[in-house]
């Protein structure tokens, strides 16, 4: 079956795609991206003679077209995805009307935003006896959300909650943590543009994250990461795993014991 290539192009920094991702950008006949998310530094490493389709511009029915006939003169796609194409990367209505001209597709995976944000603040979004969940979501705005999926609902667990897509919601983020019974004090993290040379870094709680936006200016282009895992002192406090606990018996280790 003809197919196409969908390649995660990572969160911005051009060395942060995978290996196999380079190797078929490198190869690829055909470029389509989002220029007004995918690094230009990324795309210029395509094959000189490699076309270039940037699609910010394009709609849906566009870009497949663009595809279809592509495919269909033999040539090699590769459709680059800000960030990893499962998250918000709207990837199955292409993958829809592709199909419908007997076209496939490969996925190759990305580094996600919500990992680059993290890794950009040196943050673990899990910690032992704190926390062992990660929801990834987003903030009801002009899109809904599913009713059994609204935030409130979902920050009732209390646990480490990451927001896409939401920057321009925080009022609706604060009002619905705090009716989920999240103190006002939780500490927030916002990435703004991970990785880009122009990242921004704010850090800040709950009840001041609505106006910590809007003093930075961030509006778009930000990871919102909530919860006590990104406690900026968290290093200083005792949570510790067990996997590299002395005492701890594991597959490739017996523990031993350790005398008071």
């Amino acid at each position: 079956m003809e197919k196409i290539w969908i390649v995660g192009a990572g969160p911005g920094d051009p060395d942060l795609i995978t290996v196999k991702g380079l190797q078929i950008l490198r190869t690829a006949d055909v470029i389509m991206y989002t220029d007004s998310l995918v690094n230009e530094i990324l795309i210029a490493k395509a094959k000189p003679d490699a076309e270039i389709i940037r699609t910010a511009g394009m709609h849906l029915q566009e870009m497949v077209d663009t595809m279809v006939d592509r495919v269909k003169a033999g040539k090699t796609i590769a459709r680059m995805h800000t960030g990893d194409p499962a998250m918000y990367g709207a990837i199955m209505e292409q993958v829809a009307l592709l199909k419908e001209h007997g076209i496939g597709y490969e996925v190759i995976p990305g580094v996600s935003s919500v990992f680059a944000s993290a890794a950009a603040i040196g943050a673990e979004l899990t910690i032992p006896d704190l926390t062992q969940t990660l929801i990834l979501t987003r903030a009801e705005g002009r899109t809904s959300v599913p009713e059994f999926e609204k935030l409130r609902l979902l920050a009732s667990h209390h646990c480490t909650i990451a927001l896409f897509l939401s920057a321009t919601l925080t009022k609706k983020i604060v009002k619905e943590l705090q009716e989920a019974g999240w103190s006002d004090d939780t500490p927030i993290a916002v990435i703004q543009r991970a990785t880009w040379p122009d990242q921004k870094i704010v850090r800040t709680t709950l009840i001041d994250l609505d106006e910590a936006m809007r003093v930075n200016g961030i509006r778009k282009h930000a990871m919102i990461l909530a919860g006590w895992a990104l406690d900026p002192n968290i290093h200083e406090k005792d949570y510790r795993s067990k996997l590299y606990d002395a005492t701890f018996t594991h597959g490739f280790r017996k523990g031993v014991r350790v005398d008071d």
